[in-house]
């Protein structure tokens, strides 16, 4: 297991940990497996310590993952904001989990704001994350560990090396070993750091039932889920001759054709690395929340670089083989910018 902090900060911590009372933890929009996966364990975790604990979300989160323990506990922003900005304001430890900047929390962007704020100069702040480029002006902590798998990962050893590994619920775990396991396609990238298997192994100890946690995920679909694959891959894919790339594009007039619910497309852009020699992987969908707005979801192999491609063309970034953007324009003009951006790097993507 690795240690991520230093002396002064691991006292630090403990301290802040001991003497909170009330603590919150928040994640980014849009939560996914690791998003929801750490701020559940830190719930677990926090409340087996005493704590009277809150979990706040920015918005809805896919329904593969409302199985997690603790799932019915967690508060929508967007559902119940007046009581989640009290809780916020007088937390005495937020927690803010797989999110580098308040900007990706959109809708509560200004809570966390003012919880930087003069008003709330008691409440200490600590951010857990694994993506590039920090903004650690927000937080009094910041435990960035952009090599690791997912923020999860991160939590992991940070846990262990508090020396509070006993202290972690069961259901604890099982949230952090979901998150890992989302956050690396089922451990098939991101994942060969031999220390990951560390943390699997601390996971296992406490009971876990890895399989059973890879069959709540994945083999949970809805019909129109498995309708939405049949659709996007047949219907939709368009494989880039002599790119090794491949793209699908999603709309809002045919999410409501075939039912599909949010969460509902996660995965999918995996699948057609499947085919032989295929680097690239990109999924153009519609924003259901942000009319207007498209959203990039961009899969690669080895060490084709999803990040800087995402940040040099679609407005966003994330991690080397997994990441995310968002435009103002549409599906049309969506595919001329990933055409753009495949020709830009047609040398990555043949050699």
């Amino acid at each position: 297991m690795e240690k991520i902090l230093s002396e002064e900060q691991l006292v630090t911590l403990h301290k802040h940990i001991s003497e909170a009372k009330r603590v919150a933890c928040v994640c980014h929009v849009n939560p996914d497996g690791d998003a929801l996966g750490s701020t559940l364990a830190l719930a677990e975790w926090m409340k087996s310590l005493g704590k009277e604990c809150s979990v706040v979300v920015p918005n809805r989160f896919p329904d593969f993952l409302q199985w997690m323990p603790g799932a019915d506990t967690i508060v929508r922003y967007d559902k119940r904001g007046a009581e989640a900005d009290v809780f916020l304001r007088q937390a005495d430890m937020l927690w803010i989990c797989d999110m580098n900047s308040p900007s990706r929390a959109l809708g509560m962007e200004e809570i966390l704001k003012e919880c930087v704020s003069q008003r709330n100069e008691t409440q200490f702040r600590v951010m857990v994350d694994h993506h590039l480029d920090p903004d650690e002006g927000f937080v009094h902590l910041p435990v960035s560990c952009p090599e690791m798998c997912a923020t999860c990962e991160v939590l992991c050893h940070l846990i262990y090396q508090l020396g509070q590994m006993e202290s972690l619920p069961y259901e604890g775990a099982v949230c952090l070993y979901t998150g890992m396991m989302t956050d690396t396609g089922g451990f098939t990238y991101n994942s060969s750091r031999a220390v990951v298997y560390e943390c699997i192994g601390q996971l296992l100890k406490k009971g876990i039932d890895k399989d059973r946690i890879y069959r709540n995920v994945y083999w949970t679909n809805s019909p129109n889920r498995m309708r939405l694959v049949g659709y996007l891959l047949y219907v939709k894919l368009e494989i880039i001759s002599g790119m090794n790339a491949a793209v699908m594009t999603l709309t809002n007039q045919e999410r409501r054709t075939l039912g599909v619910k949010n969460g509902d497309t996660e995965g999918i852009v995996n699948m057609p690395l499947q085919i032989q020699g295929m680097r690239l992987s990109v999924l153009i969908s519609e924003d259901t929340e942000h009319p207007g707005y498209v959203k990039f979801s961009l899969r690669s192999v080895d060490d084709f670089p999803c990040n800087e491609m995402s940040a040099r063309f679609f407005g966003g970034g994330g991690h080397k083989n997994a990441a995310g953007g968002r435009l103002q324009c549409s599906i049309e003009d969506a595919l001329a910018m990933f055409r753009k951006a495949i020709t830009a790097y047609s040398k990555q993507l043949t050699e």
